[in-house]
């Protein structure tokens, strides 16, 4: 078996990156070896492979659902925004500049495919399928030309097309019907069908609705997905929380201790790798808050100021809003403060800077005796150490490098009384060691909360993978679906007019 299928979707936010993990984690339990693939990421929420290359976070999860280790080849292009119209270019795992949606639209993004194709072919000759996740919508009409995610891929690869929509959005029948109406002949041939997501109530009162839709467009339904809550992998932007929804469902939920720990975010600009406080989320007590005002640092019982793709931006933005000022407060209180990448640099002394914004000699926050200097080459690392006596693993995505002239060691950052900062993402993972720290945290903050002692964040996600490939293997046609992995799209798909504009 050599098979392929595109994931596409009506819109962002289908539900591309969910149903792609799940048919993943359906196919790896019946046996098939897959991977996943998305030709072209645009996201702020990304990941270090073992060899060093940065892939989207979603892409990673897909990989854990397919129960193999992530790699460039799996996103070979990913673009990190850097403010409203320009991002930097991620090429094959490695940073090679930025550009603007002009300068990318306009030529740079075509001459990738043979790039994207490349990668794509390195998967499928080792695996027995891979399941590829489109972007946006594969009926983009003004970008067609240039498309490199969507059909273009789908047409270089001969990969058949599932249409993703989302019915909680209403729509879905327009939606679905005009996507396909809207692309040229030869894309049309590749569209097989559709796929409902996050349907609510009697799927026999949408069926008249699905077999209109087949007599329109010859297309079937491969299956309607029920809405459930908590089943978002790593996100690509936005500010939920993927595991916060599945915890609370939890029967576990309630905390162990006598109190519950308030955890508020800084939602900085260019907020990157939120996904740093799920493993807060997940702590049964724990609760976590994204906040823009200072009046809501004053119940919380630690601050988190995150990871950000623009360091200065986001220093002047907390001074702009006052929560610089209450940071200070803050810390001259002894009450916690973590600071992660970003997050890190703007606690510490001064920030020398003449890459990412180009202000060059800052002042940050003085509230950690570090100083940052921004280097052209970005650090990407898995590193392993120890901190607060249990064993930590993360990984490092930065272009700052921090000189650490005092404090106590606090992985590869430092900690001074109640405020740590660190470039590691990703440590708050490691279960004995989120447990100790939220016990410091909780004795700092005079609170009778206790980590719950059974908490694995990696079963807990584990579990969240299941339950996408349950999706699948009970509310899609599973024979249908495996058929169009295994052979394609099926012959004589009619064309719909009017399709794609000249």
């Amino acid at each position: 078996m050599n098979g392929g299928l595109l994931v596409a979707g009506t819109t962002s936010d289908a539900g591309k990156s969910v149903v792609t993990a799940g048919i993943c984690r359906w196919l790896v339990r019946q046996g098939v070896k897959v991977a996943p693939f998305k030709a072209q990421n645009m996201s702020l929420n990304s990941f270090v492979t073992r060899e060093g290359a940065e892939i989207g976070r979603a892409q990673a999860m897909q990989a854990q659902a397919c129960r193999i280790e992530p790699t460039a080849h799996m996103n070979p292009v990913l673009l990190k925004p850097g403010g409203e119209r320009s991002s930097q270019v991620v090429l094959l795992g490695r940073p090679v500049g930025e550009m603007s949606a002009r300068g990318y639209h306009g030529g740079r993004q075509e001459r990738l495919l043979g790039t994207v194709l490349d990668s794509l072919a390195e998967l499928r000759a080792a695996h027995d399928a891979v399941i590829c996740e489109g972007a946006g919508s594969p009926a983009e009409i003004n970008l067609r030309r240039t498309d490199i995610v969507n059909m273009g891929v789908a047409r270089g690869a001969g990969l058949p097309v599932l249409v993703v929509g989302d019915i909680d959005r209403g729509g879905v029948f327009a939606s679905f019907f005009g996507t396909v109406a809207l692309l040229a002949p030869e894309d049309q041939a590749l569209v097989a069908g559709f796929l409902v997501n996050k349907f609510r109530g009697d799927v026999s009162l949408l069926e008249p609705g699905l077999d209109m839709l087949h007599g329109l467009t010859g297309r079937r339904t491969y299956g309607v997905l029920p809405f459930r809550h908590g089943l978002g992998i790593d996100e690509e932007d936005g500010l939920r929380v993927s595991l916060r929804g599945t915890v609370r469902e939890s029967a576990v939920a309630p905390p162990v201790g006598e109190d519950v720990l308030r955890v508020a975010v800084c939602a900085v600009p260019l907020m990157s790798n939120f996904t740093d406080v799920d493993a807060l989320a997940a702590e049964p007590g724990v609760v976590v808050r994204f906040v823009d005002r200072p009046e809501e640092l004053a119940d919380a019982d630690l601050v988190v100021v995150p990871g950000t793709r623009g360091t200065v931006r986001a220093l002047q933005w907390l001074r702009e809003r006052g929560l610089a000022d209450a940071l200070v407060r803050r810390v001259a209180e002894q009450r916690p403060v973590l600071g992660i990448c970003g997050g890190f640099q703007l606690l510490g002394e001064h920030i020398e800077d003449e890459v990412e914004s180009r202000a060059g000699h800052v002042d940050g926050l003085g509230l950690l005796p570090v100083r940052v200097r921004f280097a052209r080459e970005k650090t990407l690392t898995r590193p392993v150490g120890e901190a607060l006596g249990e064993h930590v693993e993360g990984y490092e995505i930065h272009h700052g490098v921090a000189e650490v002239t005092g404090g106590r060691p606090f992985l590869d950052g430092c900690r001074v009384g109640q405020t740590w900062g660190t470039h590691w993402h990703g440590s708050l993972e490691s279960d004995g060691f989120r447990r100790a720290f939220l016990r410091e945290v909780a004795a700092a903050a005079g609170r009778r909360f206790v980590p719950a002692p059974g908490t694995s964040f990696a079963a807990l996600r584990e579990e969240q993978l299941d339950r996408l490939g349950d999706l699948i293997e009970h509310h899609a046609d599973t024979d249908a679906l495996w058929r169009l992995i295994e052979s394609g799209a099926p012959q004589g798909l009619p064309f719909i007019p009017p399709g794609a504009p000249a």
